[in-house]
């Protein structure tokens, strides 16, 4: 059948590409590092201070693009006092050079690779350089290259408080008295970070603070995610950007390479960020106020995304404050959309989103009762298999009437030979007197296409399966299977769940089905295991739904056939 054939094609052309995706991505050579000239050091200036004697800043006017500063890309060392904080969820390293964060460890995430050891998230590491930069434009007032004293060089978030604040002076600033102060709360991934400046010169001062991240475009190191092992699938990392204009967009490192702009610059609502598979880092501009976003390449593999606002006009002797929360976390779906609008967005369903987000709620709700991410797969795909039963029902019962006719077709293509219009004309005619629709095994299936998909990337992008158990050898079921006995089990279901199928009349196309088992089950050495025990339940249940239907159909004919004796 040119229809069978045709759906043997597809399905077997397009798991034959992943899996060549999934090799060279398990194969591709490592991304150069920084070069080593950054190591150590804060990141190329981006954002021009005004040049001596040049006016400051007017109210309510845009500085200049941080692109087009005058300071160049030169890196800045970090040759400060280091400065800890600890409190209960990370530990985070600042430095009176920039008074900005250079790294941030989570206390309760931890590494891919070493399950005991806390992820650090931010740091200054060459292989992956990732720090925050923030300061002010204004004649006199500091960047992120200047300098700051701290109270203390060690703060500890003490049993029965709920926050500290680190504060910082600038040492360096003219005309004015600038502190920085960051402060951190219990049980919080948010950092707050904000700027009082006094006034103390005799004329008026306009100052815009800007906020930042620093990184490469190096994928995430192998602690946050074990991206050579996710099945092939390359999860975006770079900047993301959310207003309510142009609601949630990514924004690649090559775009900003070419020097594309962003889709929104200038706005008055929305927060820029870095987004990498299981975590986000985001600066989140409080209220309605204007803002500016930018994102750069400033060096070599070095970008920058940030935003700008303005402090608006502070008089001699006045003072004035801008501060600008920060979030360095994991993407947990209902914390997230509790920060900021569209700050869960980050979380990559891909583009069956309005599929994947109930998906995820649903299986949540079953791990609220089961206690376990693995049997919530399980129960999730009996759920999912219960709601198509009907269309799963109507699917098997056509396939299973397409094996009854095997051998009928067997003796239209004998008879007809070569002429493969007549042969066609015979089959519908076939198809006819059976009532039997060719398509009715397919369809059926085609509709479920999209929330299979959905239900994959919901498995892929959930941070709360990482290092989540299920049971025996399945110690976290978003890395593979150590072993590979769920892809040996989903090869002999599959291979199983073929046989009960009509055999197509074609050789090789039988010889494509039967070594399709082979080739899924190799992909899948690749995917996590709790995409490989979906799949596996999957069949099992397809296994056993196709068989009673057979059964069915085999003891409809044997009374059909006594009734004509």
């Amino acid at each position: 059948m040119d229809i069978q054939r045709l759906i043997a094609f597809v399905v077997f052309s397009f798991s034959a590409l992943l899996l060549w995706d999934a090799w060279q991505k398990h194969n591709a050579p490592q991304v150069p590092a920084a070069p080593a000239s950054v190591a150590g050091k804060s990141g190329p200036t981006t954002i021009p201070t005004p040049t001596p004697g040049a006016p400051a800043a007017t109210p309510g006017a845009s500085p200049a693009s941080p692109a087009t500063g005058s300071l160049g890309t030169a890196p800045v060392a970090a040759t400060g006092q280091r400065i800890t904080v600890r409190t209960d969820v990370m530990d985070v390293e600042l430095n009176t050079a920039g008074g900005d964060i250079r790294r941030v460890t989570l206390r309760k995430v931890f590494s891919a690779v070493e399950r005991d050891k806390p992820l650090t998230l931010l740091e200054p590491d060459p292989s992956h350089y990732f720090v925050t930069q923030t300061g002010l434009l204004g004649e006199g007032l500091p960047s992120h290259k200047a300098n700051y004293t701290a109270e203390a060089t060690t703060y500890d978030l003490a049993e029965g408080k709920n926050e500290i604040a680190v504060k910082l002076t600038a040492a360096d600033a003219s005309g004015a008295q600038v502190v920085k102060t960051l402060t951190f709360r219990r049980g919080s991934y948010e950092i707050g970070v904000a700027y009082d400046v006094r006034n103390t010169g005799d004329k008026p001062l306009s100052p815009f603070a800007y906020f930042q991240f620093l990184r490469d475009e190096n994928p995430p190191s192998q602690d946050a995610a074990q991206t050579s092992k996710i099945g092939g699938v390359a999860t975006f990392t770079g900047p993301a950007l959310y207003t309510e204009e142009t609601k949630f967009v990514k924004v690649s490192f090559s775009d900003i390479q070419k020097g594309k702009p962003l889709p929104v610059s200038k706005t008055k609502d929305g927060w820029i960020g870095m987004v990498q598979h299981y975590f986000v880092s985001a600066w989140l501009p409080q209220g309605g106020g204007p803002r500016e976003f930018f994102a750069h390449k400033v060096g070599d593999n070095l970008f920058t995304a940030g935003v700008i606002v303005p402090m608006g006009a502070i008089a001699p002797g006045a003072e004035a404050k801008v501060s600008m929360p920060v979030y360095i976390g994991p993407q947990e779906t209902d914390k997230l959309a509790k920060i900021a609008p569209g700050l869960d967005l980050v979380v990559d369903y891909g583009w069956l989103y309005i599929l994947a987000a109930p998906l995820f709620w649903v299986l949540k709700f079953i791990h609220g009762l089961v206690g376990n991410w693995g049997w919530a797969i399980i129960l999730l795909t009996i759920l999912i298999k219960a709601v198509f039963y009907p269309l799963n029902h109507k699917a098997g019962r056509s396939m299973a009437a397409m094996k009854v006719l095997t051998p009928k077709m067997e003796k239209l293509k004998q008879l007809y030979g070569d002429d493969r219009q007549k042969l066609n004309q015979a089959m519908m005619e076939l198809y006819r007197t059976e009532k039997i629709n060719p398509l009715g095994g397919c369809l059926p299936i085609l509709v479920q296409i999209p929330v299979f998909i959905a239900l994959y990337w919901v498995l892929l992008g959930s941070i709360e399966l990482r290092h989540a158990p299920w049971l025996g050898w399945i110690h976290d079921l978003s890395a593979p299977d150590p072993y590979y006995i769920l892809p040996v089990i989903y090869a002999v279901s599959m291979f199983v769940q073929t046989k009960l199928n009509p055999q197509p009349a074609d050789p090789v196309q039988a010889k494509v089905m039967m070594a399709m088992p082979i080739v899924f089950s190799i992909f899948f050495f690749f995917f996590p295991s709790g995409l490989v025990l979906y799949w596996v339940v999957q069949n099992l249940l397809s296994i056993a739904q196709q068989w009673n239907i057979n059964r069915s159909l085999a003891a409809e004919a044997a009374a059909k056939a006594r009734g004509k004796r």
